[in-house]
């Protein structure tokens, strides 16, 4: 029986996996100093504000977190005095700031997984965190200059993170969120979106590709079928989050070997407030059979190892493990 992580490696080579790659398994998320400068409200409980200013939210009958963008909570109030308002958050954290994140790595086997760090919100939530979702999107047409003076602040923030980690961790893998689309469209055009977006990570994931991170594993629940030339060229190695809404099997027909696609088990359909067996059952199996056992990894499009409503990503997981039984 191969290791989770020669699995795993066999799956996105197209080579001889001996079972399906079950969701989150091969990644062993350890967070980092850079952390606190974003921590996250309780479900119920007060309003967080983060490092950079940002008010967060999470509600009892919300799915997650998500800022306060009431008028006045917005952090960019004059998108054209931008540079008033964005502020980077400390960078400067000391050995002494490392050693409980990285005793919590040395817990980690690396033959059977990838140390992996997440990194969450992207580059572009980060500027939607920033100015609200709507502004953002209208800056894009109507004030590019100061939006990519946004974009130059929150790329070089990740920059020095991807520099630090590195330096300190050196982990197998990144797992990195950053949603563009809704389920049916991208936010904005390629043609924009490799303008704007696209050489942020081009910068960010390159330098962690040249500093010995194995795997890229990006988060965007969404549609983004339109962009995985570009996942490509940016050094994506999983997509994580892709919904059916993308034709998956198209992709993995004209992309796989390059890249892979993991999720492909809406979480809509599956983590809801009346989740049964037989429905986990059901997508995991339509899943397996419809998109195969290369370059796609089951799992549900939520970005973590979990689900809102209790229970229904560990029955995911055990279906997962079934069906691999009887399909290998």
């Amino acid at each position: 029986m191969l290791t989770i992580r020669d699995n795993f490696w066999e799956t996105v080579k197209g080579g001889n996996p001996d079972r399906f790659v079950n969701q989150y398994e091969f990644l062993s998320m350890v967070p980092t100093p850079f952390s606190t400068n974003q921590p996250r409200p309780v479900q119920g409980g007060p309003p967080v504000q983060d490092a950079w200013g940002v008010i967060r939210l999470f509600p009892e009958n919300a799915p997650g977190a998500f800022p306060d963008h009431s008028e006045d909570k917005i952090v960019v109030q004059d998108i054209d005095s931008w540079e008033e308002y964005v502020k980077m958050p400390n960078v400067n954290f000391t050995d002494a700031d490392w050693e409980p994140y990285l005793e919590m790595a040395k817990q980690v086997d690396r033959k059977d997984k990838f140390l992996t760090v997440m990194l969450a919100p992207g580059i572009f939530e980060m500027c939607h965190y920033l100015c609200e979702i709507q502004n953002t999107l209208i800056y894009f047409y109507t004030n590019p200059d100061e939006l990519k003076g946004i974009l130059d602040v929150v790329t070089e923030y990740e920059f020095i993170m991807a520099e630090q980690i590195c330096k300190h961790m050196k982990p197998d893998a990144i797992f990195h969120h950053d949603d563009w689309g809704s389920q049916q469209s991208t936010f904005i055009s390629p043609e924009m979106f490799r303008e704007f977006i696209k050489p942020c990570y081009e910068k960010v994931y390159g330098y962690y590709k040249d500093h010995g991170v194995e795997i890229i594993v990006h988060h965007s629940d969404s549609y983004a079928a339109t962009l995985v030339p570009d996942m490509i060229d940016m050094q994506i190695d999983v997509w994580q989050g892709v919904m059916r809404s993308n034709n998956i099997r198209e992709l993995i027909d004209t992309y796989g070997g390059k890249i892979s696609f993991m999720g492909g088990i809406d979480s809509a359909l599956v983590d809801h407030d009346s989740w049964t067996e037989e429905e986990a059952r059901r997508e995991v199996r339509r899943a397996c059979d419809e998109f195969g056992k290369h370059y796609f990894i089951p799992c549900l499009t939520a970005g973590g190892p979990g689900s809102i409503y209790p229970g229904a990503y560990d029955c995911v997981t055990r279906e997962i493990d079934a069906y691999s039984k009887e399909v290998f």
